[in-house]
C-alpha cells in the first residue's frame, strides 16, 4: 500500500467521512444534485460579477443570441 506524501484538504477529509457511509441510490442522487447545485450557484455568481464589471445588459445578451456567426 502506498503512503500519501501530502496532507488531505478539509474537503477531502469530509468527503472521506461521507464516503464511509453507505448511501441509498436515492440519497446518492440527492447528494449529486446538492453538489451540482453548489457549483452551479458559484458559477452563476462569478458570471454575474463579470457581467456587472463589464457593464453588460439584456440587450447585449440578445445581440449575442441572435448573432449568426
Amino acid at each position: 500500500m502506498s503512503t500519501l506524501n501530502y496532507p488531505l484538504s478539509n474537503v477531502q477529509i469530509e468527503l472521506m467521512k461521507l464516503f464511509s457511509t453507505n448511501l441509498s441510490d436515492n440519497e446518492l442522487i440527492e447528494l449529486k444534485d446538492l453538489l451540482s447545485g453548489f457549483y452551479a450557484d458559484k458559477a452563476i455568481s462569478e458570471a454575474d460579477a463579470i457581467w456587472d464589471k463589464k457593464g453588460l445588459n439584456d440587450e447585449d445578451m440578445e445581440t449575442w443570441l441572435n448573432n449568426k456567426s
